[in-house]
């Protein structure tokens, strides 16, 4: 999965610090990123000292391996020769892997910092805390963290089958799982038959866990599932979500693990028959 970059680290400890020049600088406007395609296919990004006009305003946000990574909080005048504008869809499987993981990483921690400039109780502007990755308001002492939401991916089985789904909606048109945000006030557990329900109008009983991975594409949490349909197995569409769920054997998945999400991990535990943790 997009995380699992052994044997290199990923340090997200937060450190009060500047950028010097062999550091890495991500720079994005949301939706694009400065990138460079290398020969081998590789994504590179700008180091520090490569820039022209460098970014005004830069935050520190993890190391990876030996090498720190900073965001350009404002991008506004920069200049890198050598780099261009890529769109960030590309990260999405993208080489070197421990790279990929943490361009969408410094993606969903720039989207905080942008998301988070005044405080949501007095409207003073936030402060970085020195200590901690924590936004502070110098008027009424309200603390902000990162934004992560719990989310859960399901695999229904039933014997030898399992459901698979496609949205009614958006741009993603392969299969994929039942999937949803957890409530306030629930458990996975409970999450896991409530969006079942919701989306499929089933209902399943023997749930048991079977892996996690931090989503930051969409800034989620994902906690996987696997559950086996009680009664009638036949899917019902029921809230709009869906356009399709169809069983299908272990013989027939038309997709494959594709190395990156906890989705494609699943479905392929399922065709394995690993279904444990």
């Amino acid at each position: 999965m997009v995380q699992d970059i052994a044997p290199h680290s990923f340090d997200n400890g937060y450190h009060d610090q500047s950028p010097s020049g062999k550091d890495t600088v991500f720079v994005t406007d949301g939706e694009r990123m400065l990138a460079r395609l290398e020969e081998d296919g590789s994504l590179s990004f700008p180091k520090y000292r490569d820039f022209a006009v460098k970014p005004a305003v830069t935050r520190y946000l993890f190391r990876l391996d030996n090498e720190s990574w900073f965001a350009a909080l404002d991008v506004d005048g920069v200049e890198c020769p050598g780099f261009e504008w890529v769109h960030a869809g590309k990260l999405r499987g993208a080489i070197p892997h421990e790279r990929s993981f943490a361009g969408v990483t410094a993606m969903q921690l720039i989207r905080w910092y942008r998301a988070n400039v005044y405080c949501g109780c007095c409207g003073e502007k936030l402060c970085p805390d020195g200590k901690e990755r924590m936004l502070r308001c110098p008027g009424c002492g309200n603390m902000v963290y990162p934004k992560i939401s719990p989310c859960v991916i399901v695999g229904i089985t039933d014997g030898d089958k399992i459901l698979l789904t496609k949205y009614a909606r958006g741009r993603y048109n392969h299969y994929a799982l039942v999937a949803g945000f957890c409530e306030i006030g629930e458990s996975f557990e409970e999450t896991v038959r409530r969006e079942v329900r919701e989306e499929v109008g089933l209902e399943v009983d023997n749930i048991r866990y079977w892996g996690s991975q931090p989503w930051s594409f969409s800034d989620t949490l994902l906690a996987g599932f696997f559950c086996d349909v009680k009664g009638d197995p036949t899917p019902h569409l029921v809230d709009g979500e869906l356009r399709e769920a169809t069983w299908f054997s272990r013989e027939e998945i038309p997709v494959h693990d594709d190395g990156v999400s906890l989705t494609r991990a699943l479905i392929a535990a399922f065709q394995r028959g690993d279904l444990l943790p």
